[in-house]
């Protein structure tokens, strides 16, 4: 569960009616897409919870299990084109909200007992975040040293070698952090490095829909970090 009570789902749900009705300029309600005659504007559906990538913990703390949930964005009615021209606008512009149009299938409608319309599916990042174990009693004495840093310089693309810009690149537990540039490349500064204890280096990615962790070469000179687009 949430901090406010709410699981992922809802607060999936939650979050993207709120950025729906900024988009559209009017309220999104949820619920089948409408057949009644006086129907409008758009109505939004969730459909299906789709699998997405996993990653390995390396530790005591267990990573979230990740997943996608899958909402039909329809009209409701003629007057509700111009809202979703107006969404799918958004949608190309800042990438919070990746859509599908591959909604036209005929079996879908007949599911769902109505007629085909223009309509948008849109995958939409969501997980079960896991709580953190209590931490062990300590047994033995502190030890203090000095730990050195580093600076850490890669890039991050997608399918086919294509550069990913203003994806956000961080070290969880930190405060380093950067954003990619155009072309995709990334540097992340004052970056821990205990030479005691060598390893890979857990860096978080976010945008473009995408939410994932990625274990890196430390001593790699260009960390190459490849992010698949989300399932569809």
């Amino acid at each position: 569960m949430t901090v406010d009570g709410r699981g992922p789902i809802e607060t999936a749900t939650a979050e993207l009616v709120e950025w729906l009705t900024g988009a559209a300029g009017e309220p999104v309600p949820i619920g089948p897409p409408r057949t009644d005659a006086d129907a409008a504007g758009l109505t939004l559906w969730p459909l299906e919870l789709r699998p997405a990538q996993q990653t390995r913990s390396s530790g005591a703390v267990r990573e979230p299990y990740r997943f996608a949930v899958r909402y039909l964005l329809c009209v409701a009615g003629p007057a509700g084109l111009a809202p979703l021209d107006r969404v799918l606008a958004a949608t190309t512009r800042d990438g919070r909200y990746p859509v599908v149009l591959d909604a036209g299938a005929a079996t879908l409608w007949s599911a769902l007992d109505a007629a085909p319309r223009p309509a948008l599916l849109i995958d939409v990042p969501a997980q079960v975040d896991h709580p953190t174990p209590a931490a062990p009693p300590v047994l033995r004495p502190l030890r203090l040293r000095q730990v050195a840093v580093r600076a850490l310089a890669g890039r991050v693309v997608g399918p086919q070698d294509q550069p990913l810009a203003a994806m956000r690149v961080e070290v969880p537990g930190t405060a380093s952090a950067t954003r990619t540039g155009p072309d995709g490349r990334f540097l992340i500064a004052g970056v821990p490095h205990d030479p005691e204890h060598p390893g890979p280096v857990r860096l978080r990615l976010s945008g473009r829909g995408l939410v994932l962790t990625a274990d890196v070469d430390a001593d790699d000179d260009d960390i190459v970090i490849v992010c698949a687009p989300p399932t569809h």
